[in-house]
């Protein structure tokens, strides 16, 4: 199912027997196909070497020399922290000296990372190896590269495949990480991560259309497009979104895990195909509001729509029996995968392309800020007060950005 939605996707289709007159809905050239194509396989290698890490990262630090529990989750969240913080200058610099270069530094500075990982016996070491493999910030000009070369009626799809792409890769990690580890070994994991880089930087060299090459117009090297993107009323309020949608993601699965293994009996190494099943099924809801969208009508209704489906979600995990956190699993990822690619399609066609890296830079930074914050609250108040306090914090994030959707001078789901 998901392969069909997802081709339906790439060629505009609602229903197959539909034609594109009556359908309305543009369809994605030759160009843009092989673009997002190519950009979505840059998304998978590279994400697929970290998500691997995740869930076997966190043991392996805590038996290294020096190592104490908050070592080895400074171990696990240092590459957040860097990312974070030079998402901005890498999208600057893209918007000055050109995408291709700004990716391949960056895909350079990452394997290094994880060579420098790889071959560490200390905890310190790994710490600055994780946090090296962050410095490699290169998702914001990942995103501008795809804005680049993609209408504004087609970019919510492409944007959403590599949402598609980027949750496939984690629920394979799942799967990956813990089995690869019984044959190499962490550090043979970082040694792949390593290699999966290089592989990455061949991709982007060899099978980006000649026409993505010289899609950017390139601008002086300046502070301009970051005064800008954080003067913009509206672009900030695509940032405060992005920043509460990654707060509630990352917060709802540090108590989700413990709803499934302690509430309904699925021990941990049972839950990824959970995982997989609810991604799949949200599918289901997922397209049908990127059609909506790109149909042109209504499209405050359908962003709205999917931030109150989040919303809600949180509202029915972990009160009830097993389907009835299915479900709320499966309209959460609907809501999310719509609003992870709505997202960044809104800002691209808000912020003129002249410094559309920075801007992009500062939408990816609220992103990773978003994730350290969901998890520091979400801990916290899983210890504290549990699952419920943890979903109740995230209802009310959803009805904050429900609030702050009125703040930009121009609302975020209003027009795309």
């Amino acid at each position: 199912m998901g392969t069909c939605l997802i081709s339906g996707m790439f060629r505009g289709e609602g229903m197959p027997s539909s034609p594109p007159e009556i359908r309305n809905v543009p369809i994605l050239l030759a160009v843009e196909r092989r673009t997002v194509a190519v950009v979505a396989a840059l998304y998978a290698v590279r994400m697929l070497g970290l998500f691997m890490l995740l869930p076997v990262l966190a043991l392996y630090a805590d038996g290294l020399h020096g190592a104490t529990l908050f070592l080895a989750g400074i171990a696990v969240g240092a590459y957040g922290l860097t990312q974070a913080a030079l998402q901005i200058p890498f999208g600057i610099l893209s918007d000055r000296f050109g995408r291709l270069p700004v990716i391949l530094i960056g895909l350079a500075i990452f394997a290094g990372g994880s060579v420098v990982a790889a071959t560490s016996t200390s905890i310190n070491g790994v710490i600055a190896g994780r946090a090296l493999q962050g410095a490699g910030a290169i998702s914001a000009v990942l995103t501008a590269l795809l804005a680049d070369n993609t209408r504004d009626g087609v970019r919510t799809r492409a944007m959403a495949v590599i949402g598609v792409t980027i949750g496939g890769s984690f629920m394979l990690s799942l799967i990956a990480g813990p089995t690869l580890t019984s044959l190499i070994g962490v550090p043979g994991l970082f040694w792949l991560t390593a290699g999966l880089a290089l592989a990455a930087m061949l991709l982007l060299l060899f099978g980006l259309p000649a026409a993505a090459r010289i899609a950017q117009q390139r601008t002086e090297l300046s502070l301009d497009g970051l005064r800008h993107a954080v003067r913009d009323r509206r672009l900030l309020t695509l940032d405060a979104g992005v920043f509460l949608l990654h707060l509630i993601l990352t917060a709802t699965f540090t108590a989700v895990p413990f709803v499934l293994r302690d509430g309904l009996g699925i021990a941990a190494a049972a839950q990824w195909p959970i995982y997989l099943g609810v991604l799949i099924a949200s599918l289901a809801g997922t397209v049908p509001l990127i059609l909506w969208t790109e149909r042109g009508a209504a499209k405050q209704a359908a962003f709205l729509t999917a931030v109150a489906g989040v919303g809600a979600a949180q509202l029915l995990l972990g009160s009830g029996p097993l389907w009835t956190t299915l479900g709320a699993l499966t309209l959460f990822f609907a809501g999310f995968n719509f609003l992870e690619a709505r997202l960044p399609a809104l800002l691209a066609e808000a912020a003129p392309a002249a410094w559309r890296g920075a801007a992009l830079g500062v939408y990816a930074s609220a992103q990773y800020l978003g994730i350290f914050a969901g998890g520091a609250f979400g801990g916290w108040l899983l210890g504290r007060y549990g699952p419920a306090a943890v979903f109740t914090l995230c209802a009310a994030a959803s009805v904050l950005w429900v609030v702050t959707c009125g703040v930009g001078s121009r609302r975020p789901g209003a027009d795309g």
